[in-house]
């Protein structure tokens, strides 16, 4: 990673409320970078956003996607050089519950976000992150490579396909690569596996649940515990979608397409796996049962495929999966005892960097 290019340079990250939004804002900080965000007021309370006092070191602003004249506004009053495109309806299951708002959030919120782009002179590099969730899922063994057949059987899924679509249509109607001497933008889509790490307390997701389960001392309830999923830290993810944006800026077109974001094959693991690892670091002796009521279909087997990104872009997962929960069982801790939650993130950032070293 170059910090030099980092400093001072003017960046847009939208869902900077978020939990992966959170994170990548306190990263772009560190790096130099003059950060501006829009969101929704953060998701949940406690928030990665509200602990680690991420508002402090950027301009923060809310804002709603489903609304093009507030996006206009918000990226507007940023004038960003470089825009991350994070925020979204992040979960499988409140797209069952509300697919209208899933669609209008992560598809039409696309599209306002990137007709804003059309208004902004400086722009230079824009990635749109979507999802693993994107492909047609055939239950293979294997990882999905990003030339894969689009998909999604829920809402959220489907959604993050549509938001594919959309990308590669912008780009292709209005931001062509033949013309990048007049428009100077180049856009790419980045697919990220499972991501965790400290700070997240969404519901219905995985290590959310299953902290919340350890720190009341209730059974965890699962209910795809043979589920085998890409899971990896947070920042893996968030240092590929900065290769990315570095190199979109620098080189332009060359890199304007999608690109797979997960760890190594070895990392895709089950779910039970996963929460007894969490039980164990957290030194705890909670159990877990299975959910006996009928679930929304969820796909047993997710796996990508990240070579492209390994061979162009120099990139590969850092923290090794156990590393990763270990991790996680850290932060969790810190925050219980009352730490400087902003330090300590500052801290764990400072870590990952230095296995580029």
């Amino acid at each position: 990673m170059n910090r030099a290019f980092w400093r001072d340079r003017r960046v847009l990250v939208t869902g900077h409320t978020g939990f992966k939004g959170g994170w990548l804002s306190l990263w772009l900080q560190t790096l130099g970078a003059k950060v501006s965000g829009f969101a929704l007021p953060p998701p949940t309370r406690p928030s990665f956003f509200d602990v680690c006092r991420v508002a402090e070191g950027m301009e923060s602003g809310f804002a709603d996607l489903r609304d093009p004249q507030q996006v206009q506004a918000a990226a507007r009053n940023a004038d960003p050089e470089i825009v991350l495109h994070l925020a979204a309806q992040p979960l499988v299951r409140q797209s069952y519950a509300d697919p209208v708002e899933t669609y209008a959030t992560n598809v039409m919120g696309t599209v306002h976000l990137l007709e804003a782009v059309r208004q902004l002179p400086a722009v230079r590099a824009v990635v749109i992150v979507t999802s693993d969730k994107c492909y047609e899922n055939r239950e293979w063994v294997w990882g999905y490579r990003e030339t894969e057949p689009l998909g999604g059987f829920d809402p959220y899924g489907s959604s993050k396909g549509c938001v594919e679509l959309v990308t590669a249509a912008y780009r292709n109607s209005f931001f062509h690569p033949s013309r990048h001497p007049e428009h100077h933008v180049a856009i790419a889509t980045a697919r990220a596996g499972n991501v965790v790490g400290g700070g997240d307390w969404a519901a219905d997701r995985l290590v959310p649940d299953c902290l919340r389960a350890i720190d009341g001392g209730t059974p965890l309830r699962l209910r795809f515990p043979d589920a085998v999923r890409p899971w990896q830290h947070v920042l893996d993810p968030l240092a590929g979608y900065l290769a990315l944006a570095e190199r979109l800026h620098v080189e332009g077109t060359d890199f304007a397409e999608a690109w797979n974001f997960g760890p190594l094959d070895e990392d895709a693991r089950p779910v039970r796996w996963v929460v007894e690892q969490l039980i164990h670091g957290c030194g705890s002796r909670m159990s877990w049962a299975l959910e006996p009521s009928p679930q929304p279909h969820e796909a047993g087997n997710l796996r990508l495929d990240c070579s492209k990104a390994r061979a162009r872009l120099g990139w590969q997962a850092r923290w090794p999966l156990p590393v990763a929960l270990a991790k996680i069982c850290a932060w969790h801790k810190a925050f219980g005892s009352g730490a400087n939650m902003h330090d300590y993130t500052l801290a764990q950032i400072s870590e990952f960097e230095a296995a580029f070293r």
